[in-house]
């Protein structure tokens, strides 16, 4: 998906009031809102097979695993953004009686577009390891097969990077596996 900063400062509570209303998606960042854009045919074809992958192994363990429209809150309004895909295997936490705000997922991925790489990758994960439930981060891209997983051990965060589609990519925290070639089912690549 694609952003753009806008100027306009907003508490979390307003933030929260009027994305409720919004036709259209937009992150929170300290008092800053970034409207989303639409996503490539490849970004949804890897977000549906991600969904799908995660949510046929967890579902019987009481996992959820949720898609691009469950925001997430971090730091008690600090910064929220929807993640791809976010998964939670304990009790959902949300922030209000809305059900709309996840509070404590235990993996996010995200599917990295052109215009959103480097926020993904930089201001977004940086906010996302504030989460005490966040055990793995994944950025997966949408125009080669390169899968970048990050984990964390102990406060520290480790990494290891997947670029073949026979590679395997493993979810400790969930004790699940994604294939490469179920996440980039259907996804033609140059």
């Amino acid at each position: 998906m694609s952003s753009l900063a806008a100027q306009t400062l907003l508490t979390p509570k307003e933030y929260i009031v009027a994305e409720r209303k919004a036709t259209l998606k937009s992150e929170y960042l300290s008092g800053d809102i970034v409207a989303m854009s639409g996503a490539s045919n490849e970004h949804n074809l890897i977000t549906v097979n991600t969904v799908n992958g995660l949510y046929n192994q967890l579902a019987d363990r009481g996992c959820r695993v949720y898609g691009s429209d469950m925001r997430v809150g971090i730091n008690a309004g600090d910064s929220y953004f929807y993640p791809d895909v976010s998964v939670v295997c304990e009790k959902p936490r949300f922030e209000d009686s809305e059900f709309d705000t996840l509070l404590n997922p235990i993996v996010v991925v995200e599917v990295l577009s052109p215009s959103t790489e480097k926020y993904d990758r930089g201001v977004k994960f940086t906010r996302y390891q504030q989460l005490k439930s966040l055990q793995e981060y994944i950025l997966i891209s949408q125009d080669q097969i390169r899968v970048e997983h990050y984990f964390r051990q102990v406060n520290l965060w480790q990494s290891n990077e997947l670029t073949i589609r026979e590679d395997v990519l493993p979810l400790v925290s969930v004790d699940a596996e994604l294939p490469l070639r179920l996440i980039y089912r259907f996804v033609e690549l140059e």
